[in-house]
């Protein structure tokens, strides 16, 4: 991966975390306002606009060429042969209502998930960047993580209950220790630095801009990205497809969530 596109990556999500830091001190009760519909047809929140933006604006007056597949925009075409996969803010709910946990996550591919070369996912309450490079291992903060090599005796899990519910999710919820944290690009991260064991979302409800980084972090680290079939998870790099998500520290967890008829 060309050094100078990762740096622009980088840039970018550290321009919109420190910009979002500023409008959560000095506007935070503008944050979660609606000011438009978004390329999926989803409610474009300030938050996410402001984000969006610097995204933009950087890649405009870059002189590296790179498209953009963004939440709010779309596809857009800036020549490029690389693709930035950007979900401006992962936790717009969390960020709306104070809640410290909430992401930028951005990755570099072409055409699929199973080509994404570099992704970021950068906590922004706390500044804390998780990162991977395809056959380079993954990072928090620029040092190496792993997943753990078996999951702990006490399970513990973030499953998404709500408006995402499913009767899966239902019956894992009564097993170990469950947690719900509102996003999952941040909820991946913890699988791949073992403070999870697993993460699971059972409806075909979440989109390529969301996972696309966590999931190239989470193999690095070790550890498995699958859909409730079993399947690995790919996605092609588009604003409209759906998937659910069962990312674990071993296939052996994952066999016992998931057994086969």
């Amino acid at each position: 991966m060309d050094e100078k596109l990762k740096q622009l990556a980088n840039k970018i999500v550290n321009k919109i975390s420190k910009e979002i830091k500023k409008e959560a001190k000095n506007n935070f009760y503008k944050l979660g306002k609606t000011i438009g519909i978004g390329a999926d047809g989803s409610p474009t929140a300030f938050i996410d606009a402001v984000a969006e933006d610097i995204a933009l604006k950087e890649l405009e007056k870059s002189e590296i060429k790179v498209n953009l597949l963004s939440e709010e925009r779309g596809f857009i075409d800036f020549n490029g042969t690389y693709v930035f996969v950007l979900d401006p803010i992962d936790g717009t709910r969390n960020a709306c209502r104070g809640i410290p946990f909430y992401s930028t996550s951005l990755a570099i591919g072409t055409s699929r998930i199973s080509d994404i070369e570099f992704g970021l996912v950068k906590n922004i309450p706390t500044g804390d960047v998780f990162s991977a490079e395809k056959h380079r291992g993954a990072y928090l903060n620029n040092a190496p993580i792993h997943v753990c090599e078996m999951p702990s005796p006490e399970i513990l899990s973030s499953i998404s209950l709500g408006k995402t519910y499913t009767p899966k999710a239902g019956s894992l919820s009564k097993k170990g220790n469950v947690r719900s944290l509102g996003s999952a690009s941040l909820e991946m991260c913890l699988v791949a630095i073992s403070a999870l064991d697993y993460y699971f979302i059972g409806k075909n409800n979440l989109r390529v801009i969301d996972i696309a980084a966590s999931t190239l972090i989470v193999r690095e680290a070790g550890g498995f990205v699958k859909t409730i079939t079993g399947n690995d998870l790919d996605m092609e790099l588009n604003i409209y497809g759906r998937t659910s998500v069962l990312t674990a520290c071993s296939e052996q967890l994952i066999s016992e969530l998931l057994p086969r008829a």
